[in-house]
This record gives C-alpha cells, structure tokens and sequence, in this order.
C-alpha cells in the first residue's frame, strides 16, 4: 500500500511439493493454487509462499520472524506416524517434508500467537500439532462411498450446511452460525488436541468441521475449502488478524 494506506501484513502460505510441466520444464515444483493467494491479495495482503523445507522444520523462526500470519492450505493426507497410527489402506501416501515443517511451524506459531489459519489437511495438522488424532477414511464411520469427495473439475455439488458456535472465531470469520460451504476430503480431526475446542460441526453427519485455540487471538482451522467460495471471508478473516496484531 502507499504512504498512509492500510498497512498490508504479510501472509507465509505453505505449498506443496509436487510435479508440474510448464512450457518446455517437467520436474517438482512448489505449488499453491492461485485462488488462496488470490483472497490473500484481495483483503489486503502479501502472500510469501513457504516451500517444504527441512531446515524450517528444525528452526521454524526463520520464517516466522518475517511473516504477520500463517495460512496452511488443502492437499495430501498427513502420515499417521505423526499421530501414532498405522496406516489405513485408502491413506495417500506421505509427504514427509511438507508435514514435519508445516507441524513445526504451526507448534510455534501458536507458541508465539502468530494468527493462523488451516484449511481441509491445514485443520488437521493443527489438530496434530496439539497431539491430536485423524480419523483416516471417514466412509468406515459415516458410511458411503465418496463421502464429501465428490469432485469434477471443481466442488460444485459439495456442498453442505455447517453449524458454528456463536461468538467463536469460526463464526465471526464466517459471518453467520449456519455456513454452506464447499469441500473435498475424506478425512477429518478425531479426538481433539490439547486446549483446542470444536467451533464447528456439519449438520448432516457431525463431522467436525472447524476448530480453533480460544486462548490464542485467532488459530483457527476449518475443513472446508474457502478458497473455492468467491463469497468467503474466512482467508480476509486471517489477513485482518494479522493486520491487527501489527497494530
């Protein structure tokens, strides 16, 4: 922003590693789909993509010293070593990196009350990260066979209705108690991490659908996948947080 403007906070996103083709180029990349760091710019913010890195694993200030929030995006399924599980058959194969840095960043973010936000496996390495534990292929609970993983080209016809707790974070970033939101998983947070509460369920099955530290000024997860709602405020809700803590 100009001299005098609102003051634009800078957003460390986290990305994937994964392998892309580009022009005449085919090898790994780090990636982050353009629409998270699109509601990054567009309440105000300066997204700094965070590539997995082991040396933020074992230092995570290195980064968190120069970014004013922390967004962790949708992919993969986290190992469940990480929580001490064996590994269910329908689990996605690791990504080892990407989960020891994004773990290490968000134990000491919330350490240092740095505003985060998770989204789809973001909530669920928040969960983790508080000594948490996933339920690793919902269907074996709920039933069906897809779940909420029904995808086409986007999440049109995933959508489903979520109940949020009054006066908590994930309502407030929402701005209503009844959300529809859209998303694509088929897994979720099981027993909670220390200190975290359960700010959001799906009403069709009760699945758990946002968290979040009620200590912290704003550490929020959510299961659902803002980022493909052009009418979201959930990612805006981050960018202000951190504008607000600095001042």
């Amino acid at each position: 922003m100009g001299a005098g403007g609102p003051i634009s906070p800078r957003i460390g996103v986290c990305a994937a590693l994964e392998r892309a083709k580009w022009a005449v180029w085919d090898m790994p990349a780090a990636l982050v789909a353009d629409n998270y760091l699109q509601a990054v710019r567009e309440a105000g913010g300066v997204a700094i993509v965070i590539p997995p890195d082991d040396a933020v694993a074992d230092d995570p200030d290195r980064v968190l010293d120069v970014i004013d929030g922390l967004l962790l995006i949708g992919g993969p399924d986290l190992d469940p070593g990480t929580y001490g599980a064996d590994r269910h058959p329908q689990t996605e194969p690791p990504a080892h990196t990407r989960d020891r840095m994004e773990i290490a960043l968000v134990r000491r973010a919330r350490e240092r009350d740095v505003p985060t936000l998770g989204i789809c496996r973001g909530i669920q390495v928040m969960n983790i990260a508080a000594g948490g534990t996933i339920e690793q292929h919902l269907p074996d609970c709920l039933g069906g066979d897809e779940f909420h993983r029904r995808i086409i080209g986007s999440f049109a016809g995933n959508e489903h209705d979520v109940r949020l707790e009054q006066g908590s974070t994930a309502a407030l970033a929402c701005g209503a108690l009844l959300h529809t939101v859209t998303s694509h998983h088929h897994q979720a947070p099981a027993q909670l991490g220390d200190g975290l509460v359960r700010t959001g369920v799906a009403m069709d099955d009760g699945v758990t659908e946002a968290l979040e530290d009620p200590e912290r000024h704003y550490y929020l997860g959510v299961q659902w996948h803002p980022e493909a709602d052009q009418r979201s405020s959930v990612i805006g809700s981050l960018v202000r947080a951190a504008r607000e803590r600095l001042g």
